[in-house]
C-alpha cells in the first residue's frame, strides 16, 4: 500500500471526502516528514499553533467545494500570513509578525486547505537563488549539493522532497519555474490579473504574481484554481474557469512556435538543456502539432528597461533605517539603482516595457504556444551565483543562469516548467512551454496531454 506521501495531491484530497483520512492525519504525516526529512532547506517557519486550530476547525465542518479541501501545503515567506512570521528571506524582518494574511492565504484557508509553514525565499524574492541569511540554502532533492533555484526555492524544494503535495509560490522573473525545473517539478506562472495581488498590491510594474508548484499538471491546476479569482479593486484581472477541467479537454492540432536563442543575455546553451528542448520539440510533433521557429521576439533593448524596473522594484522593499546594514550586498545594490531612478524615468520605463510586450505578443499571435529551455544549464551548486563581493557580476550570473524565464512576465503571458528531461548524473532539466495572455486553460490542456504522453512524472528524488 502506498504511503499518503506517493498520492498525488487530488488523491489525498479524495481520501478526506471519502472520510478515510481526515486534514488532522494528513498534516501530522507531513509534519513528521519535515521533521525527519527537511535537509533540503524548504521551511523557515513551521506553524504549529495554526496547523491544530485549522485541523481542529476541517473535522467539524462540511466537505467544501475545492478537490484539494483538507490537503496540507505551505506558503512563501514572501506572502503576509496574520500571526505567523514572515520574514520576507530577510535578517532585517527576522522576527517580524504581520497583523493581515494577503489574498493568497486567504484564498487557501476559504478552499480548506492547510498550510504547514511559510517556505524559503531568497531575501525580498530577488536572486534565482534561495540562500538568504534566515536559515540554510534551498536545496534540490535530487543533488543536495546543488541548489534549489529561486526565488521559489524553498516551496519547490518542499514540494520535490514530499514534504508538502502542493505549494504556492510567486514569479517576477522566472521564480516558479526556475526553481520547478532544478527541482524536476511542475511550476505554473499565470497569467497577469489570474491572481489578486490584494490587499498590498506592491508590483505597480505588473512582472510579479503567485502560482502553483507540484509534481504533476493537475495537481498544480487544482491549487491554481484555489489561488485564482479577482477581488474588489484589483488594478487588472483576467478571466478564470477551471484549470483542473481545462487538463482533460481534447488539444486539438496546435501550431507551437520556438527558439532557443537566449533572450536577455548572450550565454552557451548547455548541451543537455538543448536536448531537452529538441526532445520536446519532437514529442509535440509527435502529438500532431505543427513547430515553427521563430526568431526571438524581445529586442535586446528591453533588457535594460527591464533591469530598471527590477531596481526600482526591489528599492519598494522598504526596511527602517536602523536595519539597512542587515540587507545582503545584492539588494543594497539594486536598491541603490533603484533609488537612483527618477519618477519620470520609472513611468517611462514602465511605458517601454509595455510597447515591448506589445511588439512580441504581436510576433506571437500566430502561435498558439512557445516552446524554449527553462534554464542554460542544469541546477548548479550553492554558492556558484552569488557574490557577495561583486554584486554586479551576482547578478550577470543570475542572467546567464536564467536567460528566458522573465521574457514571460514581462508580456503576461501564462508559462510553465515541466520536468522532461534528466541527465546522465540525474539532475532535472525543464522546458518551458508558454501561451498567449488568459489562455492559461489551453497551456494547461497541452501540458496535461504532454504529461500523458510520457506516462506522468512519476521520477522521486533520492531519501523519498
Amino acid at each position: 500500500m502506498n504511503d499518503l506521501h506517493d498520492l498525488s495531491a487530488l488523491e489525498q484530497g479524495e481520501l478526506v471526502r471519502r472520510c478515510e483520512v481526515s486534514p488532522g492525519e494528513l498534516a501530522e504525516h507531513y509534519l513528521q516528514r519535515i521533521e525527519k526529512l527537511d535537509d533540503v532547506g524548504a521551511f523557515v517557519t513551521i506553524a504549529e499553533e495554526r496547523i491544530s486550530t485549522c485541523a481542529r476547525s476541517l473535522a467539524v465542518k462540511p466537505v467544501g467545494e475545492s478537490p484539494l479541501f483538507g490537503v496540507p501545503t505551505a506558503i512563501k515567506d514572501l506572502n503576509l500570513t496574520a500571526g505567523i512570521r514572515t520574514t520576507f528571506g530577510s535578517a532585517a524582518f527576522e522576527d517580524f509578525m504581520p497583523d493581515i494574511s494577503d489574498n493568497v492565504a486567504l484564498s487557501i484557508e476559504a478552499a480548506g486547505m492547510i498550510s504547514l509553514g511559510k517556505t524559503n525565499t531568497p531575501e525580498f524574492g530577488s536572486p534565482c537563488y534561495t540562500e538568504p541569511d534566515v536559515a540554510p540554502p534551498a536545496v534540490t532533492p535530487w543533488d543536495r549539493t546543488r541548489g534549489a533555484g529561486g526565488s521559489s526555492g524553498g516551496a519547490a524544494a518542499a514540494v520535490a522532497a514530499g514534504l508538502v503535495p502542493v505549494a504556492q509560490g510567486s514569479d517576477g522573473g522566472g521564480s516558479i519555474r526556475i526553481p520547478a525545473s532544478c527541482c524536476g517539478i511542475v511550476g505554473i506562472k499565470p497569467s497577469r490579473g489570474v491572481i489578486s495581488g490584494s490587499p498590498m498590491y506592491g508590483d505597480p510594474v505588473g512582472l510579479g504574481t503567485s502560482g502553483p508548484l507540484a509534481r504533476s499538471v493537475r495537481d498544480a491546476a487544482a491549487l491554481l484554481d484555489v489561488l485564482a479569482g479577482r477581488r474588489v479593486g484589483d488594478p487588472f484581472w483576467a478571466e478564470t474557469g477551471s484549470y483542473l477541467e481545462a487538463c482533460d479537454r481534447p488539444v486539438g492540432r496546435l501550431r507551437i512556435a520556438r527558439f532557443i536563442e537566449p533572450v536577455i543575455v548572450e550565454v552557451p546553451v548547455d548541451p543537455e538543456v538543448e536536448r531537452a528542448w529538441s526532445d520536446a520539440s519532437a514529442l509535440l510533433e509527435s502529438l500532431g502539432h505543427e513547430i515553427v521557429d521563430v526568431p526571438v521576439p524581445l529586442p535586446p533593448e528591453a533588457v535594460p528597461t527591464f533591469e530598471t524596473c527590477w531596481a526600482v522594484l526591489t528599492a519598494l522593499s522598504v526596511v527602517p533605517p536602523e536595519r539597512e546594514h542587515l540587507l545582503r550586498p545584492l539588494t543594497r545594490w539594486l536598491t541603490e539603482r533603484g533609488r537612483a531612478v527618477s519618477g519620470p524615468e520609472f513611468g517611462l520605463a514602465i511605458g517601454a516595457m509595455r510597447r515591448y510586450a506589445a511588439q512580441a505578443l504581436a510576433a506571437l499571435a500566430p502561435y498558439d504556444a512557445v516552446l524554449t529551455p527553462t534554464l542554460a544549464v542544469p541546477p548548479l551548486p550553492v554558492g556558484a551565483i552569488r557574490d557577495d563581493a561583486d554584486p554586479a557580476r551576482d547578478f550577470d550570473n543570475q542572467k546567464r543562469f536564467t536567460p528566458w524565464t522573465s521574457a514571460w512576465n514581462v508580456t503576461g503571458m501564462p508559462a510553465v516548467s515541466l520536468p522532461l528531461h534528466w541527465t546522465d548524473s540525474g539532475l532535472p532539466v525543464g522546458v518551458m512551454l508558454a501561451a498567449r495572455p488568459a489562455e492559461d486553460e489551453l497551456l494547461l490542456s497541452l501540458s496535461a496531454q504532454v504529461e500523458d504522453a510520457v506516462g506522468g512524472f512519476t521520477r522521486r528524488p533520492p531519501g523519498w
